[in-house]
């Protein structure tokens, strides 16, 4: 008799039929009271409505108990639920309920925690929302992250680098703050731009509904326009998928700032709505603040703690759990204190100290119970955890500290001041580094301070400099807007290339290997961009048909493209496992002049990669170096712990002599390369080193190196090294906002 519509709902397994079968009995007593209730509630709508009192069928059979049966749970579906709330909670074995569809709680309890900020900016909210997500990833969690800054640009594409650090692009094209770079690489996810949520969007979008008329003619407020916007935008970006087509179950929420600014008080407001807008139990707050140590005491203090715990509770959240950033660990002491004070429970409060790389830190809060927290505060009802619970983690942990041969790579970059600049470079670096078993000894050189100008106003800085660079087992050239710096960026390509040094050059860095080769190798002593010099006479990289001057925000060329490599035989191919195509992301408003390709490839600068309309030119590689390749997209935003990008890859097995082996091997590592073990670099470069180093510290600063040397040689210009040497004087805010690339 369980056929039909009435089976597919019911019938899960021999248990099922039973709790069934007893649950009908149960209703069939209860028959005349649901029909009475059904005829005499006007107020209720049925989507397909009961018989008549009279035509309700008698209880004769079983049969006759189910038709009935289902009779009321079409009412039930329907709206009448809260008469019988017992019937609505029964649930059979598999997790059905009677109404025909799974609890509630498993369709729209998506879980939020808010990572919120105390006391002062850059306290590590990033991270910390980054190892929420890999420890419940790690159970087998869906997690999704969200990041709001409160400035109210539109997006992150026109800041300077000297004050939010670098821009990340993501596949879609959404220039945003480089955290969501930190919530990719921990995850292993692919964000979209509306994960990014910034001030300016949502008064963008209030002020564009209330144009065509969406508010009815309403006075538009902060609250509750703003308000609701702003978790309608959470609710909404929060079940899109970010892995395949699974829809994500727990969603990261991180809030730029630090409570009490006045641009991010909407924004908590928004948030204090938002706990009851999607029940208690499903959201949770943590609050990361700083514990300083001031050196005169030499103690840990608690009150700014205790303050910023203060004021978030007066503007209506109360935090779940309190993560204390300290320089050093702090004792139990300071945690009673702190859970004292503020009101919860010392297994709320975590301390996370400064650690040796930022992969410690899942490990640590692993450590200190968060998993169990979350389980029960969220009810995710965690399975247990398996025995190698976050064990990749744990082995790349152990190998940042357990590492002890280090490979020197010069980064020539125009905004050097600030690290978080070359943020996702720099983590490139050392995925790649640890992949191969070394440590990543990363030199930061301002590119200014290689050109001649400096070596006249400021010559220490320009020995320091060559000297840096020279010590180099590799060196790359990232990307950069505008002309500052750029004769410096010329004369390290030239450098790497004369003297067979591994070489990475990324978009900008393309540019300027092409640049530099169109001058000392084809004798086109002017040869320039027309970003730098719009009156050259060769010009090797011009800015794209489709580019209008005029806008800076969002013009450029942006998100993942395609890139197809021709039939011949590369290094950097072979790398990318021989395919014939691959999909990398792009950042770049120029390009190189299609009308010299030709030219500079008889010379040996082959361009083996190009975009999809074959128009573009998107990969060089140097014919008979080591290692000489650039790309106009950006590999480093595609970088994983865990999966290396393979120009990144390459640049370092070719700094430390291992490319060939690697790509001879089918691109596999042997033991020897990936060993965590103390080694010598090779002799030869070595002795390289030793030789430059004694001559450098021969040399004055007033001097001039002798004939021969390698700072003779690029330092006072090479032959055909032409071109305007810009000056280098201070930090140049204005030129990153601005300038064109």
């Amino acid at each position: 008799p369980l056929s039909g519509q009435l089976s597919s709902h019911f019938v899960r397994n021999r248990t099922d039929i039973v709790a069934c079968v007893n649950l009908l009995l149960k209703l069939f007593h209860l028959g005349t009271f649901f029909a009475a209730i059904l005829r005499h509630n006007p107020s209720s709508q049925v989507e397909h409505p009961l018989p008549p009192l009279s035509h309700v069928p008698p209880a004769r059979s079983l049969l006759h108990r189910i038709r009935f049966m289902h009779c009321c749970r079409r009412a039930i579906a329907s709206g009448c639920s809260q008469f019988f709330p017992a019937v609505s909670r029964v649930r059979f074995a598999s997790g059905v309920s009677p109404l025909g569809r799974r609890p509630a709680t498993s369709e729209a309890a998506m879980k939020y925690i808010l990572v919120t900020g105390g006391v002062i900016s850059g306290v590590g909210k990033g991270v910390i929302a980054s190892s929420f997500g890999t420890l419940l990833h790690a159970c087998g969690i869906n997690v999704t992250s969200i990041k709001i800054d409160p400035y109210i640009n539109i997006d992150a594409g026109t800041f300077s680098p000297y004050e939010h650090g670098e821009v990340y692009v993501l596949d879609d094209g959404g220039e945003v703050d480089l955290d969501l770079g930190n919530y990719e690489r921990f995850l292993d996810i692919t964000l979209h731009r509306d994960n990014n949520i910034t001030t300016g969007k949502v008064y963008k979008q209030v002020i564009e509904r209330e144009r065509i008329g969406d508010y009815l003619g309403k006075t538009v407020q902060v609250v509750p326009h703003i308000t609701d916007a702003i978790q309608e935008w959470v609710e909404r970006v929060a079940k899109s998928p970010v892995k395949g087509d699974v829809t994500p179950e727990v969603c990261v929420v991180e809030l730029g700032g630090t409570i009490g600014d006045i641009e991010g008080m909407p924004f908590v407001e928004a948030f204090r709505q938002f706990q009851f807008r999607v029940k208690r139990e499903n959201f949770c707050v943590a609050h990361v603040s700083l514990v300083p140590s001031p050196r005169s005491t030499g103690e840990p203090k608690t009150k700014p703690t205790q303050a910023s715990v203060r004021e978030l509770r007066g503007l209506g959240l109360s935090p779940d759990l309190i993560v204390c950033r300290s320089e050093k660990p702090i004792g139990n002491e300071v945690k009673d204190k702190i859970s004292n004070f503020c009101h919860v429970a010392p297994e709320q409060v975590i301390c996370i100290h400064d650690l040796s790389s930022i992969y410690h830190v899942p490990l640590l809060m692993d450590e200190a119970g968060v998993i169990d927290f979350l389980s029960e505060r969220l009810q995710l009802n965690l399975p247990v955890r398996p025995a190698r619970f976050m064990q990749s983690w744990r082995d790349l942990a152990e190998r940042v500290d357990n590492v002890y041969k280090k490979v020197n790579i010069a980064l020539v970059g125009k905004y050097t001041k600030l690290e978080d600049s070359y943020a996702s470079v720099s983590k490139s670096l050392l995925h790649a580094s640890l992949a191969v078993g070394y440590k990543l000894n990363l030199k930061f050189i301002e590119a200014c301070h290689l050109e001649r100008q400096t070596k006249q106003e400021t010559p220490h800085l320009y020995y320091e400099a060559w000297q840096s660079l020279t010590n180099s087992h590799g060196v790359i050239v990232p990307g950069g807007f505008g002309s500052r710096g750029i004769e410096g960026k010329i004369r390290a390509c030239q450098w790497s290339r004369e003297n067979k040094k591994p070489f990475l050059g990324i978009c900008l860095g393309l540019q300027a290997a092409v640049i530099e080769f169109a001058r000392n190798v084809l004798n086109f002593e002017n040869a320039n961009s027309t970003e730098v010099d719009p009156h050259t006479t060769y010009p090797m990289v011009i800015d794209m048909p489709e580019h209008h001057p005029g806008h800076m925000g969002g013009t450029m060329r942006l998100g993942k493209r395609t890139t197809i490599f021709k039939d011949e035989k590369s290094k950097i191919r072979q790398l990318y496992n021989n395919a014939s195509q691959i999909e990398e992301r792009h950042r770049h408003r120029y390009e190189v002049n299609p009308d010299f390709v030709a030219q500079l490839e008889t010379r040996g600068l082959k361009f083996v990669g190009h975009d999809s309309e074959k128009t573009r030119m998107e990969i060089i590689e140097l014919e008979g170096h080591p290692y000489y390749v650039a790309t106009q997209f950006h590999p480093e935003y595609l970088s994983r712990p865990l999966k290396p990008s393979p120009p990144f890859l390459g640049l370092i097995l070719a700094s430390i002599g291992k490319l060939d082996t690697y790509l001879q091997q089918g691109n596999k590592l042997s033991s020897a390369s990936s060993a965590h073990v103390t080694s010598e670099s090779s002799s030869d470069d070595d002795a390289a080193l030793f030789s430059t180093n004694s001559l450098l510290k021969k040399m004055q600063l007033n001097g001039k190196p002798k004939a021969g040397s390698p700072l003779a040689t690029i330092g006072d210009g090479a032959e055909g090294s032409t071109g305007t040497s810009t000056k280098c004087n201070g930090t140049h805010v204005a030129d990153c906002a601005h300038e064109s690339k």
